[in-house]
């Protein structure tokens, strides 16, 4: 055993500190603490070691809130407190937009906060018979490993998904097809929750039995998919309610696929779209475009304040649905939705000039896109991020080659207890 004196947090979480100059990375070490640990991996220029012993606590720890933590790989921060969790994000931030971007926000935005458990509309579920263990298991994947932890709860899924966790592993024991079916995808909206079963097999008839019954007894829906995302179709009941979440502050209803790319977090999205419409500021007759738009999260409301709106999304499926929405809220007349690839630099050129422009793209941010602005710039550009290092890098670019002021940026906290930070940036041109 070897002691750590931790120095800080990483941006996966992890306790840093220093042994014979050489960085370690220890799981479930906190900043401040005194711990007792083991080195699991060692590389050239750093060691990753897992804490077995606390000798001198944070005032920050806390017990964890789910049997499973330190087995499950699906959170990795609940030993901290919450609020810490999202001060230690902001600092990640923060940290980013001076190692990277060179760059610092005039303005730190209060951090977007919502409730820490039962907030994950959209979960994606290993399933794995184990007859040495008893049976099939369904959860996240074990930490460091690629087995599927044995839970029968999950503190951060729907509180009905939760409790159903026991009753779909009794399900999946009885399904001929019980070793083909690697994967159980969760997708919760307003009024309905939808299970889609990944198949490799044709289910049998006793099996699709089997199924109608869970169904009408856990009141989910169940989807099968045979191959990949576009392939799951609806099974049973085929009555059901159409999945959908509201904007209720934009009279916006947005309806999706189980499969279709949305927030995990509903109540931590209506923060975040309220937070982004105040620091747009969409006004009538403004043409405003939105990037990596998706299903129309954020291009609705725009539409709903008057504006012109353009969204753009490498997804035809996803052009598709949003188009229906726009349809479905009455605002086709202000909002009209394109497929384009934003990664490629002569797509994102086609597009025109706009007065103001959203961007919210994947872990890969958006540098095609940010440089394309040069000559034809909008007065304010709102990012939305989910890679604080991917922000920094298109912020640098937004500043010092396209004369962009970095004029405010903050934390949303839309995975509680995990490492992963979303946040907002606002450029503007004087």
């Amino acid at each position: 055993m070897i002691e750590f004196e931790i120095e800080s947090l990483d941006r996966e979480g992890r306790g840093i500190a220093r042994v014979d100059g050489k960085t370690v990375f220890v799981d479930g070490a906190i900043t401040g603490e005194r711990v007792e640990g083991s080195v699991y991996k060692t590389k050239p220029s750093y060691d990753m070691a897992q804490v077995h012993r606390v000798l001198r606590a944070s005032a920050t720890r806390v017990t964890p809130g789910c049997t499973y933590f330190g087995i499950c790989g699906g959170c990795s921060m609940q030993h901290v407190d919450s609020r810490a969790q999202v001060a230690a994000k902001q600092r990640v931030l923060e940290d980013c937009f001076e190692r990277i971007g060179n760059v610092t926000p005039e303005t730190i935005l209060s951090p977007i906060h919502g409730a820490p458990w039962h907030y994950r509309s959209r979960a994606r579920l290993g399933a794995r018979m184990v007859r040495k263990k008893g049976g099939a298991l369904i959860g996240f994947h074990e930490r460091r490993s690629t087995f599927v932890a044995d839970m029968n709860s999950c503190e951060v899924l729907p509180e009905s998904v939760s409790r159903a966790l026991p009753d779909l592993r009794r399900l999946v024991e009885r399904l001929s097809i019980s070793e083909r079916m690697p994967q159980i995808e969760v997708s919760a909206g307003e009024d309905l929750t939808v299970l889609v079963f990944r198949v490799l097999d044709q289910p049998s008839d006793s099996d699709l039995a089997l199924l109608r019954a869970y169904a009408d007894k856990s009141g989910f829906q169940i989807w099968l998919q045979a191959a990949g995302p576009e392939s799951a179709q609806p099974f049973w009941p085929m009555d059901a309610a159409p999945l959908e979440y509201l904007l209720p502050e934009f009279d916006v209803r947005l309806g999706f696929g189980p499969t279709e790319f949305t927030q995990v977090n509903h109540d931590v999205n209506r923060m975040m779209v309220r937070r982004v419409m105040r620091l747009l500021d969409p006004q009538p007759g403004e043409r405003i475009g939105d990037m990596f738009c998706g299903l129309g999260n954020f291009s609705l409301p725009m539409a709903r304040s008057g504006a012109e709106v353009l969204g753009v999304e490498g997804s035809a499926g996803l052009v598709a649905r949003a188009t229906d929405n726009a349809r479905l809220n009455g605002l086709d007349a202000h909002c009209r939705f394109e497929a384009a690839n934003l990664f490629k630099a002569e797509a994102c050129a086609a597009l025109g000039s706009f007065d103001k422009m959203l961007i919210d793209p994947p872990r890969d941010g958006a540098v095609e896109l940010v440089k394309s602005l040069e000559g034809r710039t909008p007065r304010r550009v709102v990012y939305v991020s989910c890679d604080p290092a991917t922000l920094a890098r298109d912020a640098e670019y937004m500043v010092h080659t396209l004369g962009y002021r970095l004029s405010a940026a903050g934390i949303v906290n839309m995975f509680p207890h995990t490492s992963h930070v979303e946040s907002i940036g606002v450029f503007d041109r004087d």
